[in-house]
């Protein structure tokens, strides 16, 4: 099968058709998968390329599909009284194709297939396959296009072949291969047209010679593009490539900051001087981000509309999580604040930045240095929202609100949170000059935005740990009637 024929048409169509009742079944089961809980209605193969043919004894398929589900309850029904549909999702599947399955790759199954372009053969998650995993990095390893995929490297590293690859489990979002214990290639499974931040605000971080981020060694894209018109995931005209993966050094032995605050705190070992070599790894980051790209300055108008954008999230997630409701009058407090200050010409600079900074994001090498990962930002977010630039205070109250996390972990000791945002900010001081806490009305507005979303993650995702947010709510709100007293 030609690569011009496995583009969006009649040809895709067949294949997809073969695969619609497999898939159907597949897709909801993985951890990646954003609509679970709710029926497939529709699939539509946006591009279809074999890296590797199925005449091949085994075959690798590269797909974007475009997955359609209803809409969540509540919405009403559309225009024509047909139940509402939510906008479709597009899912990065790279399928391996086999006349029949070994032994070792059983748990991969997806299933067999009866008829169509691919019928008699066996279709598995070709990432456990090593075979297919190498030849993924042997296509990172010679830049150039693969029908609508586009494979680039920085020439300057070196990327040897034959690195045995293993399949990382713990991710959710994403799926990550490790090759030999020297690079780390992460696939973007949700994907959307445009530059996507995990690739671009890295390879600005290198350029800017930023240690304290893993320079990409090669990454690769989909140009979504079928002659003069250009497809879109979500079904609109866009003019954006669409981001796919990115390869990068592996820090060997390195732990994550999650884990190791827990492993200490365990043994009553004290966590503040990480957090300190935490703040000042985050403003050499921040700083570096702002040399490389604009910064911008947010008067009146800018914050205004900040402050509201907020209001408005808090209205959703307490319409949606009644917990929340109680404390919402006094969460607006920060909101209005905020909003006050920018009425009276306060202003702010605004950058780009990591977007979703938290313990899990950071990584500390056997040599004690911390290193930032994973700059997509919060995935739930649109991608033009994601890369918008933001007050560094984004990013600092997201770390705060991951001590919290980590102390609650367990019996709740808001005394070891305490010391380590204390420390945090200290240490983030001693590299930009101005600590985090000088500016209370601008942090207390970032933190309550982020344990809003936080509460309305927990419900929807995790209700075990909902009460983590809602005793931050409940200081948060607690903050505001203080404020109101004075």
């Amino acid at each position: 099968m030609s690569e011009a024929a496995l583009r969006p048409g009649a040809h895709a169509s067949a294949l997809l058709a073969s695969l619609d009742p497999l898939l159907r079944e597949w897709l909801p089961r993985q951890r990646w998968f954003a609509g679970k809980g709710r029926p497939i209605s529709g699939l539509e193969a946006v591009t279809a390329t074999e890296l590797l043919p199925r005449s091949s004894p085994a075959g690798l398929l590269h797909l974007l599909l475009r997955v359609r589900q209803p809409a969540v309850p509540g919405q009403g029904p559309a225009l024509d009284g047909a139940p509402p549909e939510r906008p479709a999702d597009c899912y990065q599947l790279l399928l391996g194709v086999r006349r029949s399955l070994p032994p070792h790759l059983a748990s991969a199954l997806i299933g067999h297939v009866t008829e169509g372009p691919l019928a008699d053969s066996t279709v598995y998650e070709g990432l456990h396959d090593p075979h297919l995993a190498e030849l993924l990095l042997e296509r990172l390893r010679i830049p150039g296009r693969h029908g609508v995929l586009r494979f680039e490297r920085d020439m300057r590293v070196e990327i040897p072949s034959g690195l045995t690859p293993r399949l990382l489990g713990a991710e959710q979002s994403n799926t990550s291969l490790v090759y030999g214990d020297t690079f780390i290639l992460k696939l973007f499974r949700r994907v959307v047209p445009g530059v996507n931040p995990d690739i671009e605000l890295p390879l600005q971080l290198a350029r800017e010679g930023c240690a304290r981020v893993p320079a990409p060694a090669a990454w690769f894209l989909a140009d979504l593009a079928n002659g003069t018109n250009r497809v879109d995931p979500a079904g609109a005209a866009d003019d954006d490539a669409c981001g796919l993966g990115v390869l990068q050094p592996f820090l060997a032995g390195a732990e994550d900051g999650w884990e190791l605050a827990l492993r200490m705190r365990a043994k009553s070992e004290s966590f503040t001087g990480e957090a300190r070599a935490l703040g000042r790894a985050t403003a050499e980051v921040h700083a570096s981000l702002a040399a490389a790209l604009p910064t911008v300055t947010l008067g009146r108008a800018q914050v205004g509309r900040a402050a509201d954008a907020m209001a408005e999230r808090l209205t959703a997630a307490a319409r949606a999580v009644p917990a929340l409701r109680p404390y919402a009058p006094g969460l607006l407090t920060a909101f209005e604040a905020l909003a006050d200050l920018g009425g009276e010409g306060q202003s702010w600079t605004a950058q780009r930045v990591h977007g979703d900074l938290h313990l899990g994001q950071c990584l500390r090498s056997p040599d004690g240095a911390w290193s930032l990962i994973d700059f997509e930002g919060e995935p739930a977010r649109p991608l033009a929202e994601r890369r918008l630039p933001q007050p560094p205070v984004r990013d600092v109250a997201g770390m705060l609100r991951s001590f919290d996390y980590a102390a609650s972990h367990g019996t709740w000791e808001p005394e070891w949170a305490d010391a380590c945002r204390a420390a945090y900010c200290a240490g983030y001081a001693e590299v930009a000059g101005r600590d985090p806490r000088t500016d209370p009305v601008l942090l207390r507005a970032h933190e309550t935005d982020k344990a809003v979303y936080e509460v309305l993650y927990e419900a929807r995702h995790r209700p075990d740990w909902l009460p983590v947010p809602l005793a931050a709510v409940r200081r948060l709100a607690q903050d505001g009637s203080a404020d109101e007293a004075h």
